[in-house]
């Protein structure tokens, strides 16, 4: 093997570790969002008593009316919701 062919097989390798490191970053990124978008599904589906397609609509919905992205909006619809009706109490 020549050393063009060994450069274009390190330039290969490090475009693939990359796209890995690019993968996971998202990965990550959409795990943390997901928490907060499946409590305000949530919230939504006891609220209105809809399926968790419809409630994602709602969402979606308002995130593109308000120029809000979804998770911000999720996470502010969390809060309120949190604050307004105080800790959850489970009798036996």
């Amino acid at each position: 093997m020549g050393f063009t062919d060994e450069c274009r097989r390190a330039l290969s390798l490090a475009l693939r570790i990359a796209d890995a490191e690019l993968r996971s970053e998202d990965l990550a990124a959409a795990l943390e969002y997901r928490t907060p978008i499946d409590l305000a599904r949530g919230i939504l589906m006891a609220q209105n008593r809809c399926t968790a397609a419809e409630a994602f609509e709602v969402l979606r919905k308002a995130s593109n009316n308000r120029n809000q992205k979804l998770h911000a909006l999720a996470l502010e619809m969390s809060a309120r919701f949190a604050q307004s009706h105080g800790p959850a109490h489970f009798e036996p």
